[in-house]
Parts: structure tokens; sequence; C-alpha cells
């Protein structure tokens, strides 16, 4: 897997980092990608899935207020009120799964967190191929502390196999994987099985 970032990929930059999780402002409002997402930050490579997006106020204590009383459409608002976009940002949060070890992709928590200002990529669909083609990042996952963490790994699920062209097989692999890994929770296991379809 190449880990050259692609300038047209480029979505943001890290505002915040700790070993599991990482947080990132994007350039462009509403620029997030979507829940599930596979994300890539610095160099060498530390991968993430977006687990959060969230779009509020710059500032945090000042609350974004109504503006569209008086406009026909959402457009409107945007268009006649030009100063939102510098008012409000949009913001991820991606579970880190996995990173580059000298040129190899390991998937497990790398030793140091990505820096703050590390540039964050979208993944494209040969990337998340090549890193899907191992499901052990799928623990990582699975026992993370976050809310709606099911609803993120149906999401990873689906959007992998959209990136393949055999998405049924990469789905049944992911299945497998995730039924060995919560083979102590089916309620859970059923859920998550009906979601990835």
């Amino acid at each position: 897997m190449t880990t050259a970032p692609q300038a047209e990929a480029r979505i943001g930059e890290v505002v915040e980092a700790g070993s599991t999780e990482f947080a990132a402002e994007c350039y462009t409002l509403y620029g997030a990608p979507p829940l599930g997402a596979l994300v890539r930050v610095g160099d060498p490579a530390v991968y993430g899935v977006v687990y959060s997006v969230t779009t509020a106020a710059l500032d945090p204590g000042r609350r974004v207020a109504a503006r569209g009383a008086g406009e026909p459409d959402e457009a409107s608002v945007y268009r006649n009120n030009p100063q939102i976009a510098r008012l409000l940002a949009t913001h991820l949060q991606a579970l880190v799964v996995g990173h580059d070890r000298a040129g190899t992709l390991v998937q497990r928590l790398p030793a140091a967190p990505p820096r703050i200002h590390a540039f964050v990529y979208c993944c494209d669909d040969a990337d998340v191929r090549a890193f899907s083609e191992q499901l052990d990042y799928l623990h990582l996952l699975a026992t993370a502390s976050v809310p709606a963490i099911d609803e993120v790994i149906a999401a990873n699920v689906r959007l992998a196999a959209e990136a393949r062209p055999d998405g049924d097989g990469f789905r049944a692999s992911a299945a497998r994987a995730l039924a060995e890994e919560l083979a102590n929770d089916v309620t859970r296991l059923k859920a998550i099985l009906r979601s990835i379809q």
C-alpha cells in the first residue's frame, strides 16, 4: 500500500491526538468523510476509522443562531450569510486502527500518536482494499469505548465491501472475523451482521 500523500484527497489536519484516537478539523465545512471511512494521517502513516463527525461554532462559547426564518431554502441561508462558513467548523474523530512500520502495514496501535497539524487524507479504494486484506483491526474497533461503535463497525465493513469487486466475499470474511471476536455476545454480533448487508 502506498502511503504517499495525495493532494486531492487531503481533507484537514490533526488538532488533537492520543494513542487510540485523534481529532481533525476539516478544511471545508461539511467536508468530512462518512462514518466508518478509513483515513490516513502523517508520515509514517497512521490509519484511523472515522467514528464521529460534528459541525459546530469555532468559538465554543458562542452558540449558533438560527438565520433562516425568512429564507426559502437552506442554500439561501448560506448564500445570504457568507460569514457562516468562517464561524463554523467541521471536525472528525477517528479510532486508530493501524500504522506503517518501515513500509509494512501493521494493524495495531503505533508507539506514538500522530503529530498535531499532521495532514489527514481520505483513503481511496485501493488503500481501503489493501488495508482491509487483514481484518485484525476489527478487534480494535470492537473493543473501543465510543458511542454507537457497532454502527461504525458496520459502516466500515460496508465501505470496504464497496471498494472491492467481490463485496459479498469480503462481507462474509468480515462476518466470520466478527463472529470470532464477539463469540460471547451473540446479540451484539447479530445486530452488526444485520447492518453490514
